[in-house]
């Protein structure tokens, strides 16, 4: 009995592995490689050395895993694409961290990115919100704390000694939140849990719960709210067991280096994108409402977390 349940947790640290492979993997490939959606986008990888200015490069934080994000994306960054009358690159990076630094750096030009790194990361890295979404009617979201539906786990105490994903260093739903939940108790990630890992993107950390791979993780809510209705293969494997407070929803950002003629054409067709019926379908495939202008107050609360988490 005690070898096969050696065996077990032999195979899974195997499997637990490969799916950190799996999500390395996506910036490992030093070539740029093309995208087929249309003759105006392509993806950028780590390698490229952003010598071509030709193209208008958007990124998209990695709260999907590249190849999610590629497809729930890519009809969004074609109209923007025609609308803008410009080839767009699609730049994806592992962590959020790199995307900032590329923001900053004005080698990225406009950005789908997570609410921490923009509340933590505007003034340094100088980004502008352009736009927000608005979801079911609402331009808050929350982290979730999910946990397998089999498990016995009911609150986040139940989770002491045991394995958690976390989803990127610089997360607001996927590390800060949870970090935050911790502290309150007078604990740290190292000293509750057995072991963390870091997957890169909230649908890898939905999976890793769902297959056991993990005893439980902090997942961006929205995202999980659109697999449960669109695709619930491995949500319906998982259970919500804590909610957070509400946030602001991921901004849309653009870089100081972008002209404000430009900035203001973006404003204008995100905002517009909802009434026109091209754009409308497109929304809807993402569940989104509308673009709305940013609401700078709803961001405080993830500012005042991270103050905390280092005092």
């Amino acid at each position: 009995m005690r070898s096969s349940v050696f065996a077990g947790r032999i195979g899974r640290r195997i499997i637990l592995a490969v799916l950190l492979a799996l999500s390395y993997g996506c910036s490992a490939e030093p070539e740029a490689t093309l995208v087929n959606f249309t003759q105006r986008m392509t993806v950028e990888r780590p390698g490229d050395q952003f010598k071509d200015r030709s193209y208008f490069r958007v990124a998209v934080a990695s709260m999907f895993s590249a190849r999610e994000t590629a497809r729930h994306y890519h009809h969004l960054l074609d109209y923007i694409a025609g609308k803008l009358g410009r080839e767009i690159q699609l730049v994806q990076r592992k962590t959020y961290g790199e995307i900032n630094e590329l923001i900053g750096l004005g080698q990225i030009d406009l950005a789908f990115i997570c609410s921490g790194p923009y509340a933590i990361g505007k003034e340094k890295y100088r980004f502008e919100a352009l736009a927000m979404p608005q979801v079911r009617g609402s331009y808050l979201y929350q982290s979730y704390l999910i946990v397998n539906k089999d498990s016995p786990f009911q609150r986040l105490d139940d989770l002491t000694g045991k394995i958690f994903a976390f989803t990127d260093p610089e997360s607001n739903t996927g590390k800060l939140v949870p970090t935050y939940w911790l502290r309150q108790q007078g604990e740290t990630p190292e000293t509750f849990f057995q072991k963390t890992i870091y997957t890169y993107s909230h649908d890898n950390s939905i999976m890793a719960v769902a297959k056991s791979l993990v005893d439980g993780a902090a997942v961006h809510g929205q995202i999980w709210e659109y697999y449960n209705h669109r695709n619930p293969t491995f949500t319906c494997k998982t259970r919500i067991i804590k909610k957070s407070k509400a946030f602001g929803n991921p901004p849309v950002v653009a870089s100081a280096h972008l002209p404000n003629q430009m900035k203001d054409r973006i404003r204008k067709l995100l905002y517009n994108m909802h009434q026109e019926p091209d754009g409308k379908r497109i929304l809807d495939e993402l569940m989104i409402d509308r673009f709305i202008a940013p609401k700078e107050n709803c961001y405080h609360p993830i500012l005042e977390m991270n103050q905390d988490s280092k005092s």
